[in-house]
């Protein structure tokens, strides 16, 4: 398995990323999502972003309020990602009133590309993350 962490410092409240990050019906179409839906409620809800004409669909496994944390997985075999076996866990920690850290991290088997370029793909896919919701946040 190869895994992909990403460690970032947000100059906002802990509550304000995660009520973004931790929002898993929360995306928004734009940018390349150019649909999206969730079916469900909790853990056990499935998203479905669609990029470029093709569809990842992704389960809430785990929902933790208090500690900030959630996991989610791939579902769907024809992802057009290059991973399979994908698991994502992401934990918002605070770190007084005006800063939290943000964690992300996944494991997975690349597919049809080599392991760096399926980490750097994983790794944008984190960061992109966090940077929205710095821009959200006002951070």
């Amino acid at each position: 398995m190869t895994t992909v962490e990403v460690v970032e410092t947000v100059n906002s409240n802990a509550q304000s990323v995660w009520d973004i990050l931790g929002n898993f019906g929360g995306l928004t179409v734009g940018g390349s999502i150019t649909a999206f839906s969730v079916e469900g409620e909790g853990v056990g809800a499935v998203r479905t972003i669609t990029m470029g004409g093709a569809d990842i669909v992704e389960r809430l496994e785990e929902f933790d309020t208090g500690a900030m944390a959630l996991t989610y997985t791939i579902i769907n075999d024809d992802c057009p990602l290059p991973v399979s076996g994908y698991s994502a866990t992401i934990k918002v920690t605070s770190n007084g009133d005006n800063a939290c850290t943000v964690e992300w991290v996944g494991t997975f088997e690349p597919k049809g590309a080599p392991e760096e370029a399926a980490s750097d793909v994983v790794r944008g896919i984190y960061t992109g993350g966090i940077a929205g919701a710095r821009k959200a946040t006002g951070s």
